[in-house]
């Protein structure tokens, strides 16, 4: 039987690659995120693979729970759920923070995965079969200076991560982390808002990752046998030592 898996935020960057390996996998997929038009695009790229597309907003609970009632019966087991919504606004102390970025940050990148998970757990509790892949990330371990409330949303991925494994672990449910490093996607033109210029300087000097380099990691974490679960990824480019330490020529 053809196996499902639901991946968030799939219309660019991560999820969307995800997407592309997961299909070339063989799985069959329902991609979700905001935007309809790209999503149906990457639905027709992906075809013959089947796909079902779900538009809603993460951090709306009742959307997601509307939208996953809504599945038809051939997308309605998943297997794997592939937690990657998520944002970081701006950079700046926590004095001068906006508390509307604060509120972008925790309830996408905390409250949309537990938004989700919630509304897809009962099924896989129930079948005593499933796999979730959270997208954590190197800021969920090492807090750098202006990413103050950013550094806290990707903690708590860590400890949702690994409290849902312990709480999983009765109903043979594996749930595992893929922490990326520097990951040239759209990350920075939400970060600073559009300042596409400020967003390149970023990634110059050197290479970052690829949206791709991490799909390729979860497509393995994933396809792995039944008995084994890739528990938690740290991803970088071989530029990048830590958080703040990347090699720029």
């Amino acid at each position: 039987m053809t196996k499902t898996a639901f991946i968030t935020g799939a219309s660019s960057g991560i999820g969307r690659a995800t997407a592309v390996a997961l299909a070339k996998a063989g799985f069959q997929l329902v991609v979700t995120g905001r935007r309809a038009e790209r999503l149906q695009d990457l639905a027709q790229q992906l075809a013959p693979t089947p796909v079902h597309v779900l538009t809603f907003d993460v951090r709306d609970r009742a959307a997601v729970e509307t939208a996953v009632a809504s599945l038809p019966a051939e997308f309605q087991i998943i297997d794997v759920l592939v937690n990657n919504a998520g944002n970081a606004h701006g950079l700046a102390p926590i004095q001068d923070g906006d508390p509307n970025d604060w509120d972008m940050m925790l309830d996408g990148n905390v409250k949309g995965l537990l938004n989700v998970s919630r509304a897809l757990l009962p099924g896989m509790t129930q079948r005593k079969q499933g796999h979730i892949i959270n997208i954590g990330s190197i800021a969920g371990q090492e807090v750098y200076a202006n990413g103050n409330v950013y550094c806290a949303s990707k903690a708590a991925v860590a400890a949702l991560t690994k409290g849902m494994r312990i709480d999983l672990l009765p109903h043979h449910i594996r749930v595992a982390e893929v922490n990326p490093g520097a990951v040239e996607t759209e990350f920075s033109e939400v970060r600073f808002k559009g300042d596409n210029e400020r967003a390149a300087k970023v990634y110059q000097g050197y290479e970052p990752l690829r949206a791709e380099d991490v799909a390729d990691v979860i497509q393995f974490m994933v396809t792995r046998p039944p008995h084994v679960n890739v528990a938690e990824v740290l991803l970088l480019p071989a530029a990048q030592a830590s958080a703040t330490l990347i090699n720029k020529e």
